[in-house]
């Protein structure tokens, strides 16, 4: 049997497995980890459970940080400041475009990785000459999406709370503007659209419900004969279960989806 705990290094990233052995550990511990790119610090987001057998090799936990640790990373957190502010200046002095965001260094020092977005590509060779010198340790430019800079600097959505990115989201899912459709919203960008411009990733959230609320509705602009005559669909209320439906004389009348059950008379036709 393997123990193994789930860790994250950031408040919404993703969650890693790693070996916990024989540590005693609980949810929101701090802990010192193996990682491709060397130490790592983390946080314990899943408890260590008991596994027969993994599907890959895990990294182990190295300890549970300590006084010493906690104070290392403070001084790494002024390094990265540090390099945020140098970089700046210097894609200010090559006239680079690009929007540099966030610096991260790994535990034991020894990578500078600086995040950013831009249009295009960058020829960034000099940029990375001026950060070598500076710095004198290896240097990694990545390049991300629009999205990723909403997850890293946080905000507040136009329903008022967090940024769901960047509060507990761990990975993007593909959203899509038929999503919007299916869930009877303005199909207006301004409206549907997050603080990254890109279309808000809490359509995904209900759009299966939406999906398989509607598969029990009938369709809009579908004839149905009920007690008070011929009628058409011409709105739903996904929500509520109900549909609207007009009558010959133009008059409108609402049912849930039980009342048709059992109102309607004779048979359908399209």
């Amino acid at each position: 049997m393997i123990k193994v705990a789930g860790v994250k290094f950031k408040t919404a990233g993703k969650i890693y497995d790693f070996k916990s052995d024989a540590f005693v550990l609980k949810e929101g511990d701090c802990v010192i980890v193996e990682t491709e790119q060397g130490l790592g610090f983390g946080k314990i987001a899943v408890p260590p459970v008991e596994v027969e057998t993994v599907e890959k090799k895990l990294k182990q936990i190295v300890r549970i940080a300590t006084i010493e640790d906690f104070a290392k990373r403070e001084e790494i957190q002024k390094l990265e400041t540090r390099a945020f502010d140098f970089c700046i200046r210097s894609i200010t002095d090559l006239g680079l475009f690009m929007n540099l965001f966030s610096v991260e260094s790994t535990f034991d020092r020894n990578k500078l990785t600086f995040f950013y977005t831009a249009d295009g590509r960058i020829d960034f060779r000099e940029l990375i000459k001026l950060l070598v010198k500076e710095f004198s340790i290896r240097i990694e430019m990545r390049q991300v999406g629009i999205r990723n800079l909403s997850k890293h600097c946080g905000g507040v959505g136009k329903c008022g709370r967090e940024l769901c990115c960047s509060s507990f989201m761990h990975s993007f899912e593909p959203v899509s503007i038929k999503m919007a459709k299916e869930q009877g919203l303005s199909l207006n960008p301004t409206k549907i659209s997050g603080v990254c411009g890109r279309l808000m990733c809490c359509l995904t959230f209900e759009n299966e419900t939406y999906k398989s609320l509607k598969r029990k509705m009938p369709k809009l602009g579908k004839i149905i004969t009920l007690k008070e005559g011929k009628a058409k669909v011409v709105r739903q209320n996904v929500l509520k279960e109900s549909i609207t439906l007009r009558l010959e004389d133009n008059t409108e009348i609402e049912k849930t989806i039980r009342q048709l059950e059992t109102l309607t008379t004779g048979s359908t036709q399209e």
